[in-house]
């Protein structure tokens, strides 16, 4: 005679987070950003919105958690740039994922509106420094520092302004549509940057 397994909560919860998230980014690329609903998310996950209201205080959150949890890490070893002892080669395998990702049109018109949201919406801004923006730009950081060591940056340089000088251009690009993300603007764009960088 078998014995019955009791449902275990954790596993249905996880399953029901699983589909939320999984509904969130489907609805967001078939719909656009601004017509889905936490009525609608619920109504593609099979779950009730006071499930979705447990969770997240906002569309916006709810949609961040969606597009975040495509890179999370697996394994929980955090986010890491290569580092093969040439910074210009991991600069730029780096900044050709970046403006790949950037000019991909199915996160294109999500991202976009993801950004219009975190301008708008202050506790989701300080969710976005702390889970995803933050950690980058210390995994970021790091490498660089990587590279002082090796004498390949000068050791003086300041680590925040060179994250911007190296990737905000290409934010600037991408928000104003303003010339094509290809691989040739990434490598040029490293190349400039090392110049200033260089010891």
């Amino acid at each position: 005679m078998s014995v019955a397994k009791k449902p275990d909560p954790a596993r249905r919860s996880e399953r029901s987070r699983q589909a939320i998230l999984d509904a969130t980014r489907e609805l967001v690329s078939e719909v656009g950003y601004a017509k889905v609903s936490i009525e609608a998310i619920a109504a593609r996950a099979g779950v009730g919105k006071q499930t979705i209201y447990r969770w997240w205080p906002s569309k916006g959150a709810v949609v961040f958690d969606a597009f975040l949890a495509l890179s999370e890490d697996p394994k929980g070893t955090g986010v890491t740039l290569p580092d093969t002892g040439d910074i210009e080669a991991d600069l730029k395998a780096v900044m050709r994922a970046t403006v790949a990702e950037f000019a991909d049109p199915r996160f294109e018109a999500p991202i976009r509106a993801l950004n219009a949201e975190i301008i708008n919406d202050a506790a989701l801004t300080a969710q976005y420094r702390e889970k995803l923006a933050g950690p980058v730009d210390e995994a970021k950081k790091a490498r660089l520092r990587s590279a002082q060591r090796a004498g390949q940056i000068d050791a003086d340089a300041d680590l925040d302004l060179a994250l911007e000088l190296i990737w905000g251009p290409v934010y600037q690009r991408w928000l104003n549509r303003s010339g094509p993300l290809t691989p040739e603007y990434a490598d040029a764009l490293v190349d400039l940057a090392l110049k200033a960088l260089r010891p």
